[in-house]
């Protein structure tokens, strides 16, 4: 039985915000490897990501970013469930790469349920017209606006985008796995960016 200290317990719970008695597993897992044992918390909190999605997330922190010698600035607010998660430097980090990323990629709305219905509309007829100016077959034409839809859904949406720094994940998908390192909630709530000028 390896024995696990209140530092390495400690230790773990500042990188990650784990529970006291989630570190002491993962702890023991991994051999009392605090890095190891980050990955095991990673692991078994991808699973719980979903279970965490309804808590409330009261916290937080709004993030600015300036890029280009101040000619984009991003302002955004990002929401967990613990001001101790808010402080962590995980959650910070995070919060700097959502704004950056923002800065960079200029979508217009945090998620798709966010997109007006009568914008969604709009583009869905702006499709079929140009499906059927290509005299495609009508049996499919649907299936076409849906596949554009999701693609533009991917544009716009900063959950569904390509992460700048790491592109072959969603913004979502680092969202989750944060979730599953630090073991809250968390919500990106919503974002303003700014271009001189504009």
């Amino acid at each position: 039985m390896i024995k696990i200290n209140s530092e390495q317990v400690k230790a773990l719970r500042e990188q990650t915000g784990a529970g006291v008695m989630d570190a002491k597993t993962a702890l023991s897992e991994s051999g009392g490897d605090v890095s190891a044992a980050v990955e095991v918390l990673r692991k078994k909190g991808v699973l719980k990501a979903g279970k965490k999605s309804d808590r409330a997330t009261g916290q937080g922190l709004v993030e600015s970013y300036i890029h280009g010698e101040g000619r984009i600035g991003v302002l955004l607010e990002i929401n967990c469930e613990t001001d101790f998660v808010a402080r962590n430097q995980d959650f910070k980090a995070l919060a700097h790469d959502l704004a950056l990323h923002v800065a960079a990629s200029n979508p217009l709305y945090v998620a798709r349920e966010n997109v007006p219905t009568d914008l969604v509309e709009k583009e869905k007829s702006i499709y079929r017209e140009q499906i059927v100016a290509e005299s495609k077959p009508a049996n499919i034409i649907e299936k076409i606006v849906e596949g554009k839809l999701e693609k533009y859904f991917q544009e716009i949406c900063l959950l569904e985008q390509p992460f700048v720094k790491d592109p072959d994940i969603t913004i979502k998908e680092l969202v989750n796995q944060k979730i599953a390192t630090i073991g809250e909630n968390i919500q990106i709530r919503r974002f303003t960016r700014y271009v001189l000028g504009e």
